[in-house]
């Protein structure tokens, strides 16, 4: 949620940020701005007139006293009463408009946003490794052909049990995944600082308020008990509202919060190559990273998030870019966005495995998540997060990239020993 204040000294500027994300969000400007003012000036009345019905019922006191009929006056309060009543209920519509508008408009862009209107307009900004180049003429296959003919997955078991969509691993690939989630941990654990913790995987309502995912896109999501509860799309949402309605201690800065969870969306893309197998599904794996911090460090701490996502791909011998999303294509909650894009083979092209978001205190204005400054006020944290990284798309990468002439997949150094093994699919 945006900073209403932001608005009453600046209402041009909001719109011209709003307007280069495209949409119609900045239609919406001088309504925010229409309800702020009835709900302030409505305020302000109420206040007027309640002070005058205190001063106007001590005078009820005195009359009655000294033996004077005060019928009159106790009409007056009545009055008074009424008509603190009606503007109330005016200034109360008038919030909650205000309110329904806020959370319905999206972060605006930070100021070095390249601007742009959609993912076309994407600078890279910079490459690691190269891209494999297979000796003995063998051509790449995609992770389907591979991981159907050592036994590593199944989406007809997947849908078997659940639905379309949905895959069951197996035998070596069940054992890949665990070592990943396992690797991922413990690399950013004991090498960049991270608590890990384990939350639900069911988040009510106002931790989908909290991160941003609702009201706006309710509908991709896999709700329980008439949506009073929800299957977290993301370990952004249970992990960032582990702090909801805190006031954190600036010496803790920045607090850095990791878990894997099952992650879970009704959105798994349109017919077409990005619905195959592992690329787009509806319930995966991720290792999340989540931030904390003081908003005068936040954007240099979305370099250092991105850069610790970025060491999970090299430590794995993937070649990657990292691209700066641009105003059109940034998420809703998002001032900034970096996307880490993975290259695979098979599927010849990159996969985005993470993104690495700064929310400034967008999110933390939803959650009331705040510190005490040096004159001990309290001041909204900026959050922060990043996948660190997706499952699926790098457990795609990863066996497109290692695959040998005979069949089998290199299992990276790094993986070694949480795999048990160097060779997947060996005897």
């Amino acid at each position: 949620m945006l900073d209403i204040r932001l608005w009453r000294k600046a209402a041009e500027g909001v719109k011209a940020r709003l307007k280069a994300r495209g949409g119609d969000a900045w239609e919406r400007v001088d309504e925010v701005l229409a309800c702020d003012e009835s709900r302030r000036a409505g305020e302000t009345e109420r206040q007027a007139l309640q002070n005058e019905r205190n001063t106007v019922s001590k005078e009820i006191g005195i009359r009655k006293k000294d033996g004077e009929d005060t019928s009159d006056i106790e009409a007056r309060v009545r009055g008074i009463g009424e008509q603190i009543k009606a503007i109330g209920e005016t200034t109360d519509t008038a919030d909650e408009r205000q309110r329904d508008l806020l959370l319905g408009i999206p972060n605006l862009p930070h100021a070095d946003c390249p601007v742009g209107s959609d993912e076309t307009a994407n600078p890279v900004v910079r490459e690691w490794g190269e891209k494999p180049n297979f000796a003995n003429g063998f051509e790449a296959r995609d992770h389907l052909e591979i991981g159907e003919r050592l036994g590593l997955f199944s989406f007809d078991l997947g849908a078997k049990i659940g639905a379309s969509g949905f895959v069951c691993f197996t035998g070596q690939g069940a054992k890949l995944q665990r070592a990943l989630i396992q690797f991922l941990l413990d690399l950013h654990t004991t090498e960049h600082g991270y608590s890990e913790v384990n939350p639900s995987v069911i988040v009510n309502r106002e931790c989908m308020f909290g991160t941003g995912q609702l009201p706006k896109f309710e509908d991709d999501m896999y709700g329980l008990e008439d949506n009073a509860f929800f299957l977290a799309p993301t370990a952004e949402v249970p992990v960032t509202n582990l702090y909801r309605e805190t006031i954190q201690d600036p010496a803790d800065f920045p607090i850095k919060t990791t878990a894997a969870t099952h992650c879970f969306r009704r959105e798994a893309g349109s017919a077409g190559r990005d619905s195959r197998g592992m690329i787009r599904m509806h319930q995966f794996d991720k290792v999340e990273l989540v931030n904390v911090v003081h908003p005068d460090d936040s954007f240099a701490q979305l370099e250092t998030l991105t850069r610790e996502a970025e060491t999970v791909l090299q430590k794995l011998g993937l070649h990657y870019r990292v691209i700066e999303l641009c105003t059109g294509d940034l998420g809703f909650s998002a001032a900034r966005t970096y996307d880490i894009e993975v290259w695979a083979p098979g599927y010849d092209g990159y996969l985005e495995v993470s993104s690495c978001s700064n929310f400034g205190d967008y999110q933390a204005r939803r959650m009331k998540l705040r510190f005490k400054d040096e004159d001990g006020k309290n001041q909204f944290c900026h959050t922060l997060n990043g996948s660190g990284t997706a499952l699926p798309r790098l457990y795609v990468a990863l066996l497109e990239t290692w695959q040998q002439a005979d069949g089998t997949v290199k299992v990276p150094k790094a993986l070694v020993p949480y795999f048990g093994g160097e060779v997947i699919g060996g005897i």
